[in-house]
């Protein structure tokens, strides 16, 4: 079951449990973004894993993020409006893909669910909730 719209979110989750699902991905979206903190609570009664792409859910308790550095786009943003002030045509500068990826895992989240990270993801983590 997917859900398109934040109204349809608890349907999804009604489905989720029909389905004995284990885990749970959210696409990066405003729509969702807004309303992780619903999203991750419906999840931890269920006793679902939530990965996102979007660092913020995993500080907000879902189990992993892992997807672009949002504080490095912000970085290189400045760079292009920098160039673009100084007189550059924007259709003149390059198109860049993040090169940049956070990887955050919240043990307790993990420990919640009954969950064992590998050490090997663990050193692998930008960041360690515990």
């Amino acid at each position: 079951m997917s859900a398109r719209t934040p109204e349809e979110i608890g349907r999804a989750f009604a489905a989720i449990g029909r389905e004995h699902a284990e885990a749970l991905y959210v696409i990066d979206c405003p729509p969702f973004f807004t309303h992780r903190t619903e999203i991750v609570e419906l999840a931890r009664k269920a006793r679902l894993a939530v990965i996102s792409g979007q660092k913020p859910y995993a500080e907000d308790g879902a189990l992993m993020s892992y997807g672009p550095s949002y504080e490095d786009q912000l970085r290189r943003t400045t760079v292009y409006v920098d160039k673009i002030l100084k007189g550059a045509k924007p259709s003149s500068l390059p198109i860049e893909q993040p090169n940049k990826f956070d990887l955050v895992i919240n043990l307790k989240t993990a420990k919640a669910l009954g969950l064992t990270i590998p050490p090997s993801l663990l050193a692998r983590a930008d960041q360690v909730i515990e």
